[in-house]
């Protein structure tokens, strides 16, 4: 399967009314790099990160059942699908795992969801959703291996090339792959899109040398938002047409990004919001001089009460 740029055009032009144009930030001869540096802010997206653009995309082109509509989540996830089925008046049930963070399901229920515990690790969270799906007829809203959603990510590919200066590669944080699929495919053939992944989460990469989606062991202090067990076959497909490579980093360099990014710009990224620059400033990828980098800043529904213990 393809993903064409029409298509994220059409997304973009469906969720626009219900979504925010998150701004870009450029910040030349930043993180140690000589060149040009544009972060894209999609932290500051409604429910705290870029999965509310494939929720929108996901409700607003498919039929409602009247059982409305169920995802499982680490969080993110689940927190864009309430909101957005808040916003649009459907009823939500939201399945999560054991290590979801107190902060993310804070966040669902705000937004009038129903939270349901769904087992130990995101995969529990998804079987619990699909038997639910499969006993009540829900629309099931998946995070990652579904055409509707990755479609909505990639508008943030769309929003970045028209908002910003032109760039060489652009670093992208994977849980499932759903994001780095839009994007990839937006900018395919034009752009260098490397993934970057914990090493203890890191579906994509295994599946982009095994030559299909593989699964992976997942203990990182990013699994709650980068914990996807196995990419599946779309995200695979899409992603070892479009994306360059991955970039595995270790759990400290994802917690040195979030106290750079802290520190510096008073960005409060929860681990995965941050991975994408771990990249950059651990030398996991290294760009050549003058590399024009762009770093997608995806993810804020961070425990404070950690980040104050990482940044004091």
């Amino acid at each position: 399967m393809t993903i064409t740029r029409a298509d994220i055009e059409e997304a973009h032009a469906r969720i626009a009314p219900h979504i925010r144009r998150t701004p870009l930030l450029n910040v030349p001869g930043a993180f140690g790099h000589d060149g040009p540096v544009s972060l894209k802010l999609e932290f500051l997206q409604h429910a705290g990160s870029f999965k509310t653009r494939g929720a929108f995309n996901t409700l607003l082109s498919m039929p409602i059942p009247a059982a409305g509509v169920a995802a499982a989540s680490g969080g993110n996830h689940g927190a864009a699908v309430a909101y957005a089925a808040r916003r649009l008046g459907v009823a939500a049930r939201i399945f999560v795992p054991e290590i979801s963070s107190p902060a993310k399901i804070a966040v669902i229920r705000s937004h009038g969801a129903e939270v349901v515990i769904g087992g130990a690790r995101y995969a529990d969270a998804q079987d619990a959703c699909d038997r639910y799906v499969a006993e009540s007829g829900a629309l099931r809203v998946h995070p990652f291996a579904a055409e509707s959603t990755m479609t909505g990510q990639g508008t943030v590919g769309l929003e970045w090339e028209q908002d910003g200066p032109a760039l060489d590669t652009v670093l992208v944080a994977v849980g499932g792959g759903g994001l780095i699929g839009g994007i990839a495919s937006w900018w395919a053939d034009r752009v260098k899109v490397v993934g970057v992944e914990p090493e203890g989460s890191r579906a994509l990469h295994a599946a982009l040398q095994a030559g299909g989606p593989v699964d992976v062991e997942v203990d990182s202090v990013a699994a709650d938002s980068l914990g996807a067990r196995n990419t599946g076959d779309l995200v695979h497909g899409i992603c070892s047409r479009t994306v360059d490579h991955v970039a595995l980093v270790a759990d400290e360099a994802i917690r040195d990004a979030q106290r750079v990014l802290w520190r510096d710009y008073r960005i409060a990224a929860e681990p995965g919001g941050g991975a994408a620059l771990a990249a950059l400033i651990s030398g996991a990828y290294k760009p050549r001089a003058g590399e024009r980098i762009g770093i997608l800043l995806c993810g804020a529904n961070v425990e404070l009460a950690r980040l104050a213990e990482l940044t004091h």
